[in-house]
């Protein structure tokens, strides 16, 4: 599967488990901290849920491209033996076959790890490594920001990584709040977010959602998710239908779209986000991951709106 899919995959996994989230403002964002200031590492052993980490990992697999970039980004970097085939960032990871979407226990297990990261339990792989007596740590894509946090605060204190990882999330808060201050009033802008060309979207009740939520712009994909998952697939009709201002495109990598690609779909030349030239394309893979790099996501809004001057 392409890298810029990789969000779709993991959201249709997850689609039968639904979720909730509370939209951040930027108030939010400069005040709250409570997610993000974590106490001093506890000794081992170490739980999370019901997950028990005996001791420090030294043979850590990341099966969530997101949880690699904060582990690597903490400093556990030295602890990781492998990542998954999606797993692309920092540079030199020890990226592998390994699959997120299929995993495959056997193949996880042969590397001998103390400690698996996953996104989600496909396979039953929660079970199928615990059975070889094997933690896996299940960290869900985030519904809100302070979800990042809490992630990466959860990964830091099962790698021995606690401080270094309370210092990411606190800088991440930090680019979101002064972020957050550059922001001009976009309320009344309506915006479609593309996951992928067959219109998978992110909704409000998204980390996704949440940081558009910071430009205070509305998401056209609110009325389609009757499903309540965050993720719904909408129909072209539908979208040129909600005739969005803006249109932002996490797809420009993996499947090549930009306004081009979109303006020549069929009836979307008349959409007010096409004739207005707001058709956004973003990193895919920023656009998709929650993990230390998400405040870019909110930069390249800023950046977008500011070229258009808007």
């Amino acid at each position: 599967m392409k890298r810029g899919l990789w969000l779709v995959g993991a959201v249709v996994a997850l689609a039968a488990c639904g979720s909730s989230s509370t939209t951040l403002s930027a108030t939010t964002v400069a005040s709250e901290s409570s997610v993000v200031t974590t106490a001093a590492a506890p000794a081992f052993p170490v739980t999370i849920g019901d997950v028990t980490i005996p001791s420090k990992p030294a043979r850590v697999i990341s099966l969530s491209p997101t949880a690699t970039e904060m582990l690597f980004a903490m400093g556990a970097g030295p602890q990781v033996v492998a990542v998954d085939d999606q797993s692309d960032y920092p540079a030199g990871v020890p990226r592998t076959d390994l699959s997120g979407f299929n995993p495959n226990v056997e193949a996880i297990a042969a590397k001998n790890p103390d400690l698996v990261v996953v996104s989600n339990d496909t396979n039953n792989v929660v079970a199928g490594l615990g059975a070889l007596k094997i933690a896996v740590l299940v960290e869900p894509a985030a519904a809100t920001i302070d979800d990042s946090y809490k992630e990466m605060n959860e990964l830091g204190r099962v790698t021995g990584n606690a401080a270094a990882a309370a210092t990411e999330a606190s800088m991440m808060k930090q680019q979101f709040a002064d972020l957050a201050a550059q922001l001009a009033p976009h309320k009344g802008l309506r915006y479609y977010h593309e996951l992928d060309p067959t219109y998978y979207t992110a909704t409000s009740k998204t980390f996704l959602g949440a940081v558009y939520a910071l430009a205070g712009l509305a998401n056209i994909g609110d009325a389609a998710d009757s499903g309540g998952t965050g993720y719904p697939q909408l129909s072209a009709e539908f979208i040129v239908n909600a005739n969005p201002d803006v249109v932002f495109l996490a797809d420009t990598i993996c499947c090549g779209q930009n306004a081009s690609t979109v303006a020549a779909r069929d009836g979307w030349s008349q959409i007010a986000a096409v004739r207005n030239g707001l058709v956004i394309g973003l990193d895919d893979s920023i656009a998709s991951r929650w993990g230390p790099r998400t405040p870019q996501l909110l930069e390249a809004i800023i950046a977008a709106f500011k070229k258009a001057g808007i």
